[in-house]
């Protein structure tokens, strides 16, 4: 079990969305320091002055774009010169364009695979050596089902995500190899209703989640150090269907039946 009680939580994306409501959670369940990392000032600035508010819990805001790599060794140290040790890390930082791949540009493709994969890596290569030294630990990646499944217009979303995916997996690995206490969770859920995905629809075989239940079930998944949360449950069905079936028929499946491939056809995301 990873208790949230009297630890370090550091949130990357912690200004809004999920983020936020993982922090507030993590802040319910008295955690000592929360570290929040987010590029938006006035987002962060505003999420820390309600955290400080409500909870006795200490609560950092520190802006960060994460698909810089010296600005995550910057933020890395006075992450650790302000709370000390990091005892969970959560990632959950992340990016989403929303167009056919051969309307992206070099940039956007560059920096969302920057956001959603490397970053994470990075991060994660900034605190990790710690973990295993003071054998304690927990690394929670936010990556997604369309690191399981394409979808249309979410290409360059879904490498990275895939690529998240690959390397929690094998991270989690090195660390039963390593004998390591410390504990790898990766979650990847369907839409969430929060700003980034303004505008998807989907049908009511496969709801969209309210990310006040995302981050409680996220939250719950690492206090019981469970290797995958997947979101809603019929998530976890996936990887069975298209494991058995014909690609062309679970295209059909998925893409008819489901009509997932449709879901970012009225795609509109964060308006600022």
């Amino acid at each position: 079990m990873s208790s949230f009680h009297s630890k370090t939580i550091l949130i990357t994306g912690g200004a809004s969305g999920i983020g936020k409501l993982m922090a507030e959670i993590a802040a319910r369940k008295q955690a000592s320091t929360i570290i929040l990392w987010d590029i938006n000032q006035s987002a962060l600035d505003e999420t820390v002055k309600q955290l400080s508010a409500s909870a006795s819990t200490k609560i950092i805001g520190d802006r960060v774009d994460v698909s810089d790599v010296e600005q995550i060794r910057s933020a890395a140290k006075r992450a650790a010169e302000s709370a000390g040790p990091v005892d969970i890390l959560i990632n959950n930082a992340g990016i989403v364009v929303g167009k056919y791949f051969h309307e992206h540009s070099h940039e956007e493709i560059e920096r969302s695979m920057a956001v959603n994969a490397s970053a994470l890596m990075h991060i994660t290569r900034e605190f990790l050596p710690a973990m295993i030294e003071r054998k304690s630990g927990h690394i929670l990646n936010i990556s997604s089902a369309a690191g399981m499944v394409g979808n249309p217009k979410m290409s360059v979303y879904a490498a990275g995500k895939w690529a998240v995916i690959g390397w929690s997996e094998s991270l989690r690995l090195e660390m039963k190899k390593l004998r390591s206490p410390v504990k790898v969770t990766c979650a990847t859920p369907y839409y969430i209703s929060t700003g980034m995905f303004a505008g998807v629809k989907s049908s009511a075989v496969i709801p969209i989640t309210k990310p006040e239940v995302a981050a409680r079930r996220i939250i719950a998944a690492v206090e019981h150090d469970r290797l995958y949360i997947r979101l809603p449950r019929i998530v976890y069905t996936l990887q069975f269907f298209k494991g058995v079936l014909p690609i062309r028929w679970f295209d059909l499946f998925v893409g008819k039946l489901l009509k997932v491939y449709k879901t970012m056809d009225e795609f509109t995301g964060r308006t600022q």
